[in-house]
């Protein structure tokens, strides 16, 4: 078995957390005013090219400290650096984001399309995601002309084709990963937070790939993978506006 890599940060961009945001719970109200810190936003990815393209991506003036953890492929692998990440300040309250390529496995699906979880999946059961309405709108307006798929994220610990890809599909799911059921399942085990999982499309049914990064599809996800964190600021903000 290869070495387990390590987790690796890209740093808090935006800098400290900002007391008495706007966003953070129970900032903002006229009769406590009582700095509170806002949770930062960690992103887990399987492999190096995942993270390339989420870090040269437009942070948007990153509005709370980020994280990117690359955790390398497998869901062994990403329950361990998960872990590992959110047991260390100041990322141990943080919200949660799984993202990086899949597999669709839905009729129609092209490389570069997106897809947003309503939930992750695997042989230990569903993990629920939050604000996926939030989610699907933000990735609309930060990525025009894109087609934005939502349902069931199903996971495996191998790579899967041709007939098992149907019999996922078969069962509900949308498109299939190696590490956002791991990922989100871990998150929460550590306490509750925020948890998402947003994945690009790298190749589909009609467009299987032989290797990332070598083919037009690898290309397009990379693309577009480099556009989402805006949408993913967008989440984590609205997700911790107070309620009325």
């Amino acid at each position: 078995m290869p070495p387990e890599p390590a987790a690796e940060a890209a740093g808090a961009a935006g800098g400290p957390a900002i007391p008495g945001a706007a966003g953070a719970p129970g900032a903002g109200r006229p009769d406590e005013g009582v700095p509170v810190a806002v949770p930062p936003l960690l992103v887990a990815c399987a492999l190096g090219i995942e993270k390339l393209a989420l870090r040269s991506g437009d942070r948007g003036g990153a509005p709370v400290p980020l994280t990117v953890v690359r955790t390398g492929m497998g869901p062994a692998h990403a329950r361990r650096a998960v872990a590992r990440a959110l047991g260390r300040e100041p990322w141990r309250d943080a919200a949660v984001v799984a993202s990086g390529f899949c597999a669709g496995l839905a009729p129609g699906m092209h490389p570069g399309d997106v897809v947003v979880a309503e939930e992750t999946r695997d042989a230990d059961g569903a993990t629920p995601c939050d604000g996926t309405a939030l989610l699907v709108e933000a990735l609309a307006r930060a990525l025009p002309g894109r087609t934005v798929h939502t349902g069931p994220l199903t996971g495996s610990d191998h790579v899967v084709r041709g007939p098992e890809r149907s019999a996922l599909r078969a069962d509900g799911a949308i498109a299939v990963d190696m590490e956002s059921a791991a990922t989100l399942r871990t998150a929460l085990t550590a306490g509750p937070r925020p948890v998402a999982a947003v994945r690009v499309v790298v190749d589909a049914p009609e467009h299987e790939l032989v290797r990332i990064g070598t083919v037009r599809g690898g290309i397009s996800a990379f693309r577009v993978l480099r556009a989402v964190l805006p949408a993913f600021f967008e989440w984590h903000r609205s997700l911790l506006l107070p309620r009325r």
